[in-house]
């Protein structure tokens, strides 16, 4: 049974607070198939089953609360957090992971925040990591709530009216969806773990060098 199946099973109410509880997991820095339960609730409110604004909402809401929880707890934790969860969750807090999530943060500072609500991986590190950071919280506020708003409400509204147009389509091929949003956020991953690799390299690169400059200093005091 496909996701969508599954939540057209379940009461509109449930959908709703599935949703929002989903995606402020995700949130908070624990992988979660957020977008995938937010595509799959989009069709389902094409097809009458639940109210697409609610779903919205709900999305936005668990977005907003999710990385402000984040957020703190990460400003809490500090670095030894994200030790943590590259212990517990090594393919998406890896140490190059994290030193590209910190790349992208150090070069766009607050709009890292906002842009990263739309990619699969920097969405579960803005919030802990704006907080590990020491990121002004007035600025993460800013860039969480319109990345919050412009992702979760952008998806629905997106999803939704492409639902409404190709309904009869859809009825049949309801996965396609679901397909392009896995797709999306495989792309996306793929990415990013380029990027940490190629971080890793240029790390370890600089450790070498700095590793054999100390060398011949070490000869000449001897």
């Amino acid at each position: 049974m496909h996701v969508q199946e599954w939540l057209g099973t379940i009461p509109p109410i449930s959908v709703y607070l599935l949703v929002g509880l989903v995606i402020g997991v995700e949130s908070l820095g624990i992988p979660l198939p957020g977008e995938i339960i937010l595509v799959s609730s989009a069709l389902l409110s094409s097809q009458g089953h639940v109210n697409p604004w609610i779903v919205g909402a709900c999305a936005t809401a668990g977005a907003i609360v999710g990385d402000s929880i984040g957020y703190a707890i990460g400003r809490r934790g500090g670095r030894p957090l994200l030790e943590k969860l590259g212990r517990r969750f090594p393919k998406h807090f890896s140490a190059g992971h994290v030193a590209t999530a910190e790349a992208s943060f150090e070069r766009w500072g607050m709009w890292a925040v906002f842009f990263g609500r739309f990619v699969a991986l920097l969405r579960i590190f803005a919030g802990p990591l704006a907080g590990v950071l020491r990121m002004p919280y007035w600025k993460f506020l800013i860039a969480n709530v319109l990345g919050g708003i412009g992702w979760a409400g952008g998806t629905t509204a997106v999803i939704y009216y492409v639902g409404v147009v190709a309904e009869p389509w859809l009825k049949r091929f309801s996965w396609l969806g679901l397909l392009i949003a896995v797709l999306f956020g495989a792309g996306s991953f793929l990415l990013v773990r380029r990027r940490a690799k190629a971080a890793m390299r240029s790390g370890a690169g600089a450790g070498a060098e700095s590793e054999s400059d100390s060398e011949p200093a070490a000869a000449t005091a001897d």
